[in-house]
């Protein structure tokens, strides 16, 4: 690889800094290389290939777009995809330890099973609440002694009733038609062991809680994520062979998995990159002279693998169908408005 295509190409790291960071793809920046942006090369470039896929997790490798773009997804998923989220709770009794404003906090972070894309947003207080826009939970808890519980029994679960309120104390209460059009979707909490709370003999809590459509810039409560994040693809590069002692020394200075120390023709201990994909970018290996120049760890500056983990309110894979919809609508009003300035799409490209 020429010193040209490793900067455009490569991000590189050295053991005291990280080199060629920043994109280079733009007309004339290298002499005798057409930078432009082509919509045909893009699409002959651009690949999504699916590592593995669960209910609420998903990795995958985005491949020839620029980390403008990927960012802007990460960004987008974990601020600007709408939920269902508890917004207003009105607590009728609450005997508990906890405060009623710790208490609705809580209620509020706990995801709910509920397709956002179904509902309305409710704009603001003289907006009233309806099917369309709300969903209504019932919280109403009593911690009792268990009378069938060992005198010498001392596990709170076991020797008292509802000793824990859990999300799965949370009853939907359907509005309107809302029950028989979410009849093969109930709706109700992500997860039923999230713990609310801890109560003890004559405490109670009995309160109403309401749902509504927002996003995750107005409150982290309405992520849809507990984590978007990508990494860039290592690329190790052996430059002179490693052999000998120094092949195991090198092996040891890399995750498990990372490079493999094999045979070569002449039956000579030599190392090989086997899957970069492991490599955590710890550098150990710069830390040896008996490397110098003889390594050269880098990143594939294009090739993003993506890693989604869903609240559980939405599929890993529907959160990032709906955050590229979220972004091509950026670019549609961004286009809109610079066109009621005057400026036409074919003065944009001069």
């Amino acid at each position: 690889m020429d010193q040209t295509e490793l900067m455009r190409t490569r991000v590189v790291l050295h053991d005291d800094r990280v080199s060629h960071v920043s994109s280079m793809d733009f007309p004339h920046t290298f002499p005798g290389l057409d930078l432009s942006w082509d919509l045909a090369e893009f699409k002959k470039r651009f690949k999504i290939v699916i590592g593995h896929i669960n209910r609420d997790s998903m990795e995958f490798d985005m491949i020839g777009v620029d980390a403008s773009i990927a960012n802007a997804l990460r960004r987008i998923l974990i601020a600007e995809v709408p939920t269902m989220a508890i917004e207003n709770v009105y607590i009728m009794n609450n005997t508990s330890v906890m405060h009623d404003e710790i208490l609705a906090q809580r209620l509020g972070l706990i995801p709910i099973l509920a397709d956002p894309r179904q509902f309305d947003y409710r704009e603001g207080a003289k907006d009233p609440p309806t099917d369309l826009n709300t969903l209504v939970f019932r919280l109403h808890v009593k911690c009792t002694k268990n009378p069938h519980a060992l005198p010498t029994e001392v596990d709170p679960t076991q020797k008292y009733i509802n000793s824990e309120v859990l999300s799965s104390h949370l009853v939907w209460e359907a509005q309107g038609d809302q029950a028989e059009k979410y009849a093969d979707n109930p709706i109700g909490p992500a997860y039923d062991n999230i713990l609310i709370t801890k109560m003890r003999p004559g405490q109670e809590i009995e309160a109403e809680l309401h749902c509504q459509k927002g996003i995750g810039k107005e409150h982290a409560k309405w992520s849809p994520v507990a984590t978007a994040s990508y990494r860039l693809l290592p690329d190790i590069q052996i430059l002179q062979p490693i052999k000998g002692e120094d092949a195991e020394k090198f092996k040891r200075c890399f995750p498990e998995g990372t490079i493999d120390v094999v045979r070569n023709s002449k039956g000579e201990k030599e190392v090989r990159v086997v899957n970069p994909r492991k490599d955590t970018a710890s550098r150990e290996v710069l830390r040896h002279k008996e490397f110098n120049d003889k390594v050269r760890l880098t990143r594939v500056r294009d090739h993003f693998i993506y890693s989604i983990e869903s609240t559980g309110a939405l599929p890993p894979q529907v959160l990032f169908e709906e955050s590229t919809k979220v972004l091509l609508t950026k670019c549609l009003n961004l286009k809109q408005a610079l066109l009621e300035m005057g400026l036409a799409p074919s003065a944009m490209s001069e």
